[in-house]
């Protein structure tokens, strides 16, 4: 019985660590996509004349 419920707290905080990681690499995605399109922004902004 107490190594039953050992294997559940570690599948628990395994699940928990899978989705934390997950969570971390799409907001990594998110802000390298908006720094890349706010460059592209500024550099457009510099080139285009007003």
């Amino acid at each position: 019985m107490k190594w039953f419920f050992i294997l559940t707290v570690a599948s628990a905080c395994t699940g928990c660590a899978v989705v934390a990681l997950a969570d971390a690499v799409v907001t990594t995605g998110a802000v390298v996509v908006k720094t890349g399109v706010k460059a592209a922004g500024a550099v457009v902004g510099a080139v285009l004349p007003d």
